[in-house]
């Protein structure tokens, strides 16, 4: 189980990181990397790194690529199309899609018992948000407090930059 679960989560990773870098429209480029990181995550659980996959769920695919469609939407690359003007059918197949990943889901969460190999105790010391908590807020506490600074600045920056307009003389407010 755990090999099909791996193999499926393998090509799902690399068929959307292909469809991003071959898509031309920007917003489903960014979707199709949301899934991606996704995708990713399912890999960490299957290594046993919970905390590797919830952190990349809540920081990548929620925190950055709500700031990615906040900076596409604000320079405003593509031009607008209504949501139904153009190939239905994808949204037909990207249902489809789902219904059948769900139902996958559903079915590895009833057979859960013996689903993946026994992990011995100091691996699962080493992947804990203990072990990991305790080597972030002591050998690395400064680059920690940094990046939580310049994630900081950076959303400052946007804000700035959002609100940013230029008069008709050609003055800035």
């Amino acid at each position: 189980m755990e090999t099909y679960a791996f193999v499926l989560l393998a090509v799902l990773a690399i068929a959307t990181a292909l469809g991003m870098i071959l898509n031309k429209n920007t917003v489903n480029s960014a979707l199709l990397l949301v899934l991606n990181l996704v995708s990713i995550a399912g890999v960490y659980l299957l290594l046993q790194a919970q905390f590797l996959a919830l952190i990349q769920i809540l920081v990548y695919a929620g925190a950055i690529m709500v700031l990615f469609l906040f900076v596409i939407m604000l320079l405003n690359v593509d031009e607008e199309e209504s949501l139904f003007d153009k190939f239905r059918i994808k949204y037909l197949v990207a249902f489809l899609l789902g219904v059948v990943i769900f139902g996958q889901i559903l079915y590895s969460l009833g057979g859960v018992t013996d689903m993946l190999p026994e992990v011995s105790s100091e691996m699962v010391q080493i992947g804990t948000v203990e072990a990991i908590a305790e080597v972030f807020y002591t050998d690395y506490l400064f680059a920690f407090e940094m990046t939580a600074i310049l994630l900081t600045a950076a959303v400052v920056g946007a804000l700035l930059i959002a609100q940013y307009k230029v008069k008709d003389s050609g003055e800035t407010e």
